[in-house]
């Protein structure tokens, strides 16, 4: 039986998708097509998981002003939901799509504030899914008024109680985890660049802060660069996976789709290269759909054989 597997959403969104065709600021702009899909990093990761037939829960805070979309989502998917209600509304980001240019517009909108008690009641719920899940992957941006101390502190709750975690965050809650060595990250290169304060131009460059981190005790680093594909190391060893060229339809959930094609690697006891070509090929199918969305399995695991993966 697989693990179960527990994702954190501090801060969840509404993704409201819009195609506007030659979009133009500051100018009336007419929409071809919409949709609405529920949000947020760790979100995508568990439906990403769920379709690989995972047992799934998530939690984190939602608004209860707007939470039906959520959660006839996750009863639909058949995720566990073990989200915390909290006043007002879930924020939606505003994504357009302009096929004419090839360019995607991200508008995106605080969260909802979490309370002192709020967060007492995540931890809470944190400890009751200790005794069954053996993953955790925390995710995604903090909403106004939790200390940017937060994910630290549950990666070092979770690993004193012998769990795998996985975070996927940026700025300051990123930067003061990683003293507490999660099992693995996922910055893309910007936020790399941002934690080391300095451009890392070249693989090389890249390879050896994924080096430094490894050194501080996290177990896999996995640093995304785009078009030239990931960077994948481990203390042994490091690759980087290059996807081939595809047509990209929407960039929502790609990184969420990698993280969640490394914990099912992973989970399946997969080599750290067929790790970057199945966590590739879990992003290749992101970008391929509009919203967080994946195509079928049997279409992502025939992506792997595309993915070009060489040490590094």
């Amino acid at each position: 039986m697989s693990p179960k597997i527990a994702t954190i959403t501090l801060n969840p969104a509404i993704d409201q998708t819009a195609s506007i065709a030659n979009f133009r600021a500051g100018e009336v702009n007419r929409v071809e097509w919409e949709q609405a899909d529920p949000g947020g990093k760790g979100v995508n990761v568990a439906s990403f998981l769920t379709g690989f037939e995972f047992s799934v829960t998530v939690s984190g805070f939602l608004g209860k002003d707007n939470a039906e979309l959520f959660q006839s989502f996750f009863a639909q998917k058949g995720i566990q939901n073990r989200f915390i209600a909290i006043p007002g509304k879930t924020r939606v980001n505003v994504k357009i799509i302009d096929a004419a240019q090839n360019q995607v517009t991200d508008i995106n909108f605080p969260g909802q504030a979490a309370s002192v008690n709020d967060v007492a009641m995540l931890q809470q719920i944190i400890d009751e899914l200790v005794a069954d899940h053996d993953w955790f992957v925390l995710s995604g941006s903090i909403p106004a008024g939790l200390p940017t101390s937060i994910y630290g502190e549950l990666v070092a709750r979770l690993k004193a109680q012998g769990k795998t975690v996985v975070l996927d965050a940026s700025g300051e809650s990123f930067r003061q985890a990683i003293p507490f060595a999660p099992y693995a990250i996922k910055p893309n290169l910007d936020e790399l660049q941002e934690l080391f304060g300095k451009a890392l131009e070249t693989e090389e460059a890249i390879a050896q802060a994924a080096q430094d981190l490894l050194a501080k005790g996290i177990q896999c680093v996995v640093v995304s660069m785009g078009a030239r594909g990931a960077i994948f190391a481990e203390a042994t060893e490091a690759v980087v996976a290059r996807p081939p060229q595809i047509e990209v339809v929407s960039t929502v959930g790609a990184g969420d789709a990698m993280v969640s094609g490394l914990v099912t690697g992973k989970l399946r006891g997969l080599a750290l290269a067929d790790c970057a070509r199945l966590a590739t090929a879990f992003s290749m199918g992101a970008l391929s759909q509009v919203g967080p969305r994946l195509p079928p399995r049997e279409t992502i695991e025939s992506f792997m054989n595309k993915v070009s993966v060489k040490t590094l």
